[in-house]
């Protein structure tokens, strides 16, 4: 059996009385493109820290290729970081700061050196900058400078902690797609830290969604974003309505449900739940759809608003009960005009596609409706 890249094994670590990670475990296999996704100030930064040595793990173990390197310093793992800031040396040129991590090591000459960095300039589509200064580079040369860097060493794994925070929006974009065919060519294993649900998405093969220093669920893109494991992860993953609602019927494959005098039918999602208790109905802004007229297995509703941003029209609607006090508000995505040309105050049939929605169990504290 193929042994893992690298083994994260119930690792915990504490600032003073303070639990920032608790118990984390999972494996990273070798050539794949892993996130680790979350909040700010969820831990995940400090992870990344943790697998590079920077910081100390106070139990648990960190394997690589096997091996313990736990209680090894960072020059002695076989791991690299770039950092959001990039962390060049100001007063050395392009060149010289490829240069700096293989001549510390004194693994190659000055001659192989050349040929190297030459190499690694390729790769980052960097070729002619070796004279320059870091404050001659724009944000997203320096970051490609910061990645030659750290690709030269080779290392078994590169570590990014949000390396594209500092860039503009049309930059992000580009460099997200040149990172990804970055990673496919070298084949290096990337673990990624960012609290940017798209990127995340976009680039990853598998997703470590963490929140408060536990793993939440670890899955690929397309799982983590049609199956949230909890409600955490359903209200951080996707743009989605969170209903409370009553179990009427629960068997396998299907559920029905009330939402106030209202009751619709639904898949039940990988939980068990049980008639009489209370749940969350998750569903995908996007997977709805509206309707003038009456449909099956849909939520009467009235339009509240409607607003036209690009490609998006965002309609905001209260679904209608017997009585007006607490009526839940939803909103629904439509990326083009459909049959249903409604106005405020129109009542409307909401209806989604099968796969947009998910029933969850209710958590206690969980204060997420949102009501008019």
């Amino acid at each position: 059996m193929k042994k893992p890249l690298l083994s994260l094994v119930n690792l915990n670590k504490y600032f003073g009385d303070f639990h920032v990670l608790r118990d984390i475990s999972f494996d990273i296999e070798k050539g794949e493109f892993l996130t680790l996704l979350g909040p700010s100030g969820c831990g995940k930064t400090t992870l990344l820290r943790c697998i590079s040595g920077l910081e100390s793990i106070d139990s648990g173990d960190i394997l690589l290729n096997g091996e313990s390197i736990k209680d090894l310093a960072p020059n002695r793992r076989n791991v690299n970081t770039v950092f959001q800031n990039y962390a060049l040396f100001p007063h050395l040129n392009v060149y010289d700061n490829i240069c700096y991590g293989p001549r510390v090591k004194r693994t190659l000459t000055e001659e192989q050196l050349k040929e190297k960095v030459r190499e690694a300039l390729d790769l980052v589509q960097m070729s002619g900058y070796e004279n320059r200064m870091p404050h001659q580079l724009s944000g997203g040369q320096r970051q490609r400078i910061a990645i030659a860097r750290a690709l030269i060493n080779q290392p078994d794994i590169l570590l990014l902690d949000e390396p594209l925070g500092a860039l503009d929006l049309r930059l992000r974009k580009h460099m997200q797609a040149e990172l990804l065919q970055l990673q496919k060519v070298t084949g290096t294993t990337f673990v990624y830290v960012t609290h940017d649900q798209d990127e995340a998405l976009n680039m990853s093969d598998r997703i470590v969604v963490i929140n408060q220093g536990e793993v939440q669920q670890l899955g690929t893109p397309l799982d983590i974003y049609n199956n949230p494991k909890n409600l955490f992860v359903a209200e951080f993953i996707g743009d989605r309505n969170i209903l409370e609602v009553d179990v009427l019927e629960w068997a396998e494959g299907s559920a029905k449900v009330g939402l106030g005098s209202q009751v619709v039918q639904i898949g039940n999602g990988r939980h068990q739940l049980y008639a009489g208790e209370r749940a969350v109905l998750a569903v995908h802004k996007d997977k709805m759809r509206i309707s003038c007229t009456p449909v099956p297995n849909a939520l009467v509703t009235e339009a509240l608003s409607i607003h036209y941003a690009g490609s998006q029209i965002r309609i905001e609607l209260a679904v209608v009960h017997e009585t007006e006090a607490g009526r839940e508000r939803i909103t629904v995505i439509l990326y083009q005009q459909g049959d249903c040309e409604c106005r405020p105050g129109d009542t409307v049939w909401v209806s989604w596609d099968a796969d947009g929605a998910v029933l969850l169990p209710l958590e206690p504290g969980w204060q997420g409706r949102v009501l008019v």
